[in-house]
């Protein structure tokens, strides 16, 4: 049996190239028909490579049998059945810790460009608006406070950058951590009503979906932000969206939406919103360390050594 790895993902910039010594790698984007590609090869595939947009289903996983890993260039892993992968015995890794920094780095950009009218500053100059008058004031962060959902890898480093902005940490999860300096909050509703800026750096997935529903958004109130770098699942968005036409919500920085690449058009006219194109992870240094640690794993399971970052059923 040849050993094929199915591609769902190209993991650019790096490429799949690091896998084809080993494997025969099999490039779903390039084939015509991938379904029969998929039935034509299904006993040689004993890996997939996915990434957040591609969706490894229980279906496909029974149709694959001897399928042995499912490696994920990304940290979240919402778009696996996990159930149906312990099922089977399939290992699932993805990629924790080299992208912490950059996706931080996002969620502090958007908190900026929200507060202080960035994008709108940008287009106020660009099409001549500056001649007519100063543009609307914008909010400080300096004394604000920062509400984190989720203190994991990403929450921390997020929160560290929060606070060099002078920013008051407030944080919400399972469990308080012990050795962090930022205050936890068991209840998020109560949380949300102390927050100027409420960050989402949760995990997606069934037990967060629409965690930040209408009575979250309502407690965050007309002064808050609501700042998404964690999926757009974990976000009511029907309720954001009224809120944010309705002006309850100070104004919102998103990376991530509910189907993407499928953003709400009612979006695009609102000057209170900061819209990004998923990009939390997206730069090149980053994602070539991803890419290589998705193929570290593939040849570290096939090699009989242990995974690097498995991840738990």
């Amino acid at each position: 049996m040849a050993k094929t790895i199915l591609a769902l993902n190209n993991l650019h910039p790096l490429g799949l190239d690091g896998l084809e010594d080993g494997f025969t790698v099999l490039r779903l984007g390039r084939e015509h028909d991938p379904e029969n590609a998929i039935q034509a090869h299904q006993n040689d595939i004993v890996g997939i490579v996915a990434s957040v947009g591609n969706t490894v289903s229980a279906k496909l996983i029974e149709a694959l049998p001897n399928l042995e890993i499912i490696s994920n260039f990304a940290v979240g892993v919402d778009n696996i059945d996990l159930a149906a992968a312990d099922r089977r015995g399939v290992v699932v890794t993805n990629t924790p810790d080299v992208l912490t920094t950059d996706t931080a780095d996002i969620a502090l950009s958007l908190i900026l460009c929200a507060a202080r009218r960035i994008v709108e500053a940008d287009a106020y100059v660009r099409v001549g608006k500056w001649h007519g008058g100063a543009m609307r004031l914008g909010t400080s962060l300096s004394g604000k406070t920062c509400g984190i959902v989720g203190l994991g890898r990403i929450g921390q480093a997020i929160a560290a950058r929060a606070a060099a902005f002078d920013m008051r940490i407030l944080y919400h999860g399972r469990t308080a951590k012990t050795h962090v300096p930022y205050e936890f909050c068991s209840s998020l509703h109560d949380m949300a009503a102390q927050s100027d800026f409420l960050v989402l750096a949760c995990a997606g997935g069934a037990e967060t979906k629409h965690l930040v529903d209408e009575g979250i958004l309502e407690a965050l109130g007309e002064k808050g932000y609501l700042i998404n770098i964690a999926r757009g699942s974990v976000v009511d968005q029907d309720a954001l969206l009224i809120a944010l036409q309705n002006k309850s919500l100070a104004g919102a920085g998103l990376d991530v939406y509910d189907n993407e690449p499928n953003v709400p058009e009612s979006l695009f006219s609102m000057d209170n919103v900061v819209l990004l194109p998923h990009i939390g992870s997206a730069t090149m240094e980053t994602r070539r360390k991803m890419a290589q640690l998705v193929i570290d794993n593939i040849k570290a399971h096939f090699n009989g050594d242990p995974v690097k970052t498995p991840v738990a059923a």
